[in-house]
């Protein structure tokens, strides 16, 4: 089993409340980092409490983690989110691009507040992320951003969705050659069918059809895109950047 050690670390992982995003710091807190959770507060309350849930769950692995609520689509509350992590944690190493949400409609019956949610948060997020992100991320640091196989193959009922997720893919190559002259890396991967909160709505029958489409037989656990996440993050990996990198079982 390959060990990864990140140690005087520190990493941002958007969106990490629950679900992939929480998965992949806690991978990031076995590995020494210290660790920025970030959550976007409902009315209901549950992302905050999952958030503070996933906070305690890190400081298990005896890591610094610091809760910050931010909203990924507004550039005010990243230009805040920057502050309070510099102030805390003195700068980023590591950012994961995560947040995402989805809105599947066919293009008929999209609407236009359809379209431009699922685009602020998807695509306006990872700009914003890393364009501010890159003013505090030190020199040889990594983005790492969480894009789709939607975004190369493109899925009915998907338009928005699959065009933010594409949109991400070119920003990743942009943005690899801008910083590259930092030593600073930027790759995304693209997950296929990945047991989240988000295939919560699917149901079991379609679930199931999913599988047999899959060579190795199953959905993808949150764990499976983690291990790629850290792989991207490491040191071994600094020759390595503007690339996407499908993770879906064989799936396409």
């Amino acid at each position: 089993m390959v060990t990864y050690s990140f140690p005087g670390k520190v990493a941002l992982v958007t969106g990490s409340s629950r679900g992939m995003g929480a998965a992949i710091l806690e991978a990031f807190a076995r590995a020494g980092t210290t660790c920025i959770v970030n959550f976007f507060a409902d009315p209901a309350g549950d992302n905050r409490r999952d958030a503070e849930e996933t906070a305690e769950r890190l400081r298990k692995h005896r890591v610094p983690v610091h809760l910050i609520e931010a909203d990924v689509r507004s550039f005010e509350s990243v230009q805040t989110l920057m502050g309070k992590i510099k102030e805390v944690a003195g700068g980023l190493d590591i950012i994961v691009n995560n947040a995402g949400i989805l809105r599947d409609r066919t293009v008929k019956k999209m609407t236009e507040e359809d379209w431009h949610s699922v685009l602020d948060t998807n695509l306006d997020g990872v700009f914003f992320c890393s364009k501010l992100g890159a003013e505090i991320l030190r020199d040889g640091g990594r983005i790492v951003n969480i894009a789709s196989i939607s975004g190369i193959t493109g899925f009915h009922g998907q338009a928005n969705y699959a065009a933010a997720k594409a949109g991400v893919i070119a920003l990743t190559k942009v943005l690899s050659k801008e910083l590259a002259r930092r030593g600073i890396t930027v790759n995304a991967v693209a997950p296929g069918v990945i047991q989240t909160p988000m295939l919560g709505g699917l149901k079991a029958e379609v679930l199931a059809e999913y599988e047999k489409q899959i060579p190795v037989g199953r959905v993808g656990r949150p764990e499976d895109v983690a291990h790629a996440v850290l792989f991207l993050a490491c040191e071994e990996s600094a020759y390595i950047t503007g690339q996407t990198l499908p993770i879906t079982g064989g799936w396409f």
